[in-house]
């Protein structure tokens, strides 16, 4: 038997194929769309994920503003921020960051979610969010990515 048939391949740079999806998030629950958001960027769903490199996929999300929270976090979840200095904390709540910011709201919920580092930081930039059914990108020709078979 060649055990040399048996060595890990590992991704790097060069080799990664990176694909452009759409995703419509009207009437997504905002933290299963998030989760299955954040498993595409990092580049978990593909077959030759490798955790050091930035083997994700592009996706463009539309629809951000008609995104649904379950159970009573419409009033009550906030969005708390803190500036560094004593007293510094200030908290946002839900509703008014759904109608003021709505592309904001899945880019928490995804960024959470990834590694805190520069890796993340850097397959962060793989997410484009839009309030509205209109997005630049159609120049990438984003296919049509089905959630649901993840």
């Amino acid at each position: 038997m060649d055990t040399l048939s048996y060595r890990t391949k590992f991704a790097n740079k060069q080799t990664v194929q990176k694909n452009w999806y759409i995703v419509d998030a009207e009437g997504e629950v905002l933290g299963r769309l998030a989760s299955k958001i954040a498993k595409v960027v990092r580049g978990k769903h593909k077959p030759d994920f490798t955790p050091h490199v930035d083997c994700g996929d592009h996706v463009v999300v539309i629809n951000a503003s008609k995104v649904k929270v379950t159970g009573n976090k419409y009033n009550t979840k906030e969005y708390i921020r803190h500036s560094g200095y004593p007293g510094g904390q200030k908290a946002i709540p839900y509703a008014r960051m759904i109608k003021e910011h709505p592309e904001r709201v899945i880019e928490l919920a995804v960024k959470r979610m990834l590694p805190k580092t520069r890796l993340g930081r850097q397959v962060f930039k793989n997410l484009h969010v839009y309030a509205g059914p209109e997005h630049k990108h159609e120049a990438q020709k984003p296919q049509k990515l089905d959630l649901n078979t993840l």
